[in-house]
């Protein structure tokens, strides 16, 4: 007789998560190459898809035309890229292998492009600032694009994806459409993202409504979040829509429960940078090529569809 119960199902996918977020953080300027923990094999892992949807782009002249003559001659692009769970970026089950649909979407561009992506791996809260220095040309991250951001970021935009909620089943929270019904309970969310900034910024409107504030909790590991969230520590997630929606297809005893705000997601550079034409221009031939639509298939992600790429456009209200 087996005694494993969905909900220890659960905590032991949340583990494995956790434990791939660790290898992250411990080798976060280029991978777990070389180190001793790597993430061990999982149903999760196992049900990222790798299908191939990338090696055939070709480089289109035009579009390279419009890159800065330095980085022509240079041949490739820095990027920074923030891993955590699908449809994002993940790892693989050996640990080493990137997958996820910012991978595919910055691989494509550089093929478009006939640029090599130099790709290191950085903590999430980090890339912006490190634009800024000039350590990085580009960063992914799943970075939604906001009027706060836009002050020092330019952004090119590839998706529209947003914020959302997702519960444990036994929740009698069925839908969020102010943040006065969290009022009194623990949320759980990503350390350095918008959604920590838009519940630190609502904060009050639980004292203006006669009502015990929220509590925010801040993660830098998703897998961490989420076993807060199954051990009951937290009561509600709030993170993207697309990473939700994944991330409860892969736990028992969770249920997404609304979006709450969309969000058009882009590439991110420094203020200023002569890039955002050329990859706005990369992104727009992957959607006549087709190359788009396949990546969302892949990821199951076709909601998140935009009609022409765009560099930092307003926040959607």
């Amino acid at each position: 007789m087996s005694l494993t119960t969905p909900r220890t199902t659960a905590l032991r996918t949340a583990a494995v998560l956790a434990a791939a977020a660790l290898t992250l953080t411990a080798c976060g300027s280029g991978g777990p190459s070389g180190a001793a923990g790597a993430a061990a094999p999982s149903s999760a892992d196992d049900k990222i898809p790798t299908t191939d949807v990338v090696s055939g782009v070709r480089k289109d002249p035009a579009v390279a035309k419009l890159l800065p003559a330095d980085v022509r001659a240079r041949g490739s692009l820095s990027l920074a890229t923030s891993v955590g769970t699908p449809p994002g970026a993940a790892y693989l089950a050996d640990g080493k292998t990137l997958a996820g649909q910012d991978i595919d979407f910055a691989d494509a561009v550089g093929k478009v492009l006939g640029l090599k992506i130099d790709r290191e791996v950085a903590s999430f809260e980090a890339i912006l600032p490190a634009l800024g220095s000039g350590k990085y040309d580009v960063g992914t991250g799943n970075f939604g694009v906001t009027d706060e951001r836009r002050k020092a970021i330019d952004f090119v935009t590839y998706i529209n994806d947003g914020q959302g909620f997702a519960v444990r089943k036994d929740s009698p929270l069925k839908k969020v459409g102010s943040l006065r019904q969290l009022c009194g309970l623990t949320v759980a969310t990503g350390a350095g993202t918008t959604f920590e900034a838009t519940l630190e910024k609502n904060r009050q409107q639980c004292a203006k409504a006669g009502k015990k504030p929220y509590d925010v909790k801040t993660y830098a590991e998703q897998g961490a979040l989420w076993i807060s969230l199954q051990q009951g520590r937290t009561d509600v997630v709030m993170s993207t829509i697309n990473g939700l929606r994944y991330a409860v297809r892969q736990q028992p005893g969770l249920r997404f429960l609304n979006e709450f705000k969309r969000l058009d997601v882009g590439f991110a550079f420094k203020k200023g940078t002569p890039l955002a034409p050329a990859v706005r221009a990369a992104v727009n031939h992957l959607k006549k090529d087709g190359t788009y639509d396949r990546i969302l298939k892949k990821w199951g992600t076709g909601a998140s569809a935009l009609k022409t790429s765009r560099i930092s456009p307003p926040e959607i209200r």
